[in-house]
């Protein structure tokens, strides 16, 4: 999507000979494929290890940190790998995706018309605000130390990435649609009425 957007502002008359059938179904294959990856790397250090005591987590699911807690040996070689491939997976595209930004932002500042500024930044915004719910919670989870001393905020915070963000895309990306909104708006409006009356 940062890729999408960059070429939007940044190369609006090159972007569809870029931005072809070919060049969006490497980029899916190329995500689902690394994603696929390094989840199996993840997966694998992780059920190397011996179990042997208890078999409940204190989570909602069982997530690669919290089920490292159950092992009954040495897991630092293990958080070091899950570390270094969350690495990967959290901060490789993250930082693609602030260089994507990065690159609008100075395209947009140089337009000379503000109209064409606010709608170049709304073109960004959704996409912004699905991207920053799901990396700052993402990143608290697997970039920090394994021990936590808020096993409630861990759990909280695992279902805001999980549930909570892919359930407010579809509000985010269609809340720029005139129509979306206008329903959207009678729908509080109504709801309001109902609840004063």
């Amino acid at each position: 999507m940062a890729y999408d957007r960059y070429l939007a502002v940044c190369r609006p008359l090159h972007y569809a000979t870029i931005m072809s059938p070919q060049r969006c179904q490497g980029l899916a294959v190329t995500s689902w494929v690394a994603g696929f990856f390094l989840s199996a790397v993840d997966t694998t250090s992780t059920f190397r290890l011996p179990f042997c005591g208890p078999n409940r987590i204190n989570h909602f699911f069982c997530e690669v940190p919290a089920v490292q807690q159950l092992a009954c040996a040495n897991t630092a070689s293990a958080h070091a790998v899950v570390f270094i491939v969350d690495v990967l997976i959290l901060l490789s595209p993250f930082t693609f995706i602030l260089g994507s930004y990065l690159l609008i932002v100075g395209t947009v500042l140089c337009m000379r018309s503000a109209e064409s500024r606010q709608r170049a930044f709304s073109t960004c915004t959704s996409h912004l605000t699905a991207v920053t719910f799901f990396y700052s919670a993402a990143i608290y989870t697997y970039m920090r130390p394994q021990h936590s001393l808020w096993p409630t905020m861990d759990k909280t915070v695992s279902v805001s990435y999980t549930i909570i963000t892919p359930m407010l895309n579809p509000l985010i990306y269609s809340l720029r649609n005139k129509e979306v909104k206008g329903a959207l708006a009678r729908t509080i409006h109504r709801g309001l009425r109902v609840l004063l009356v």
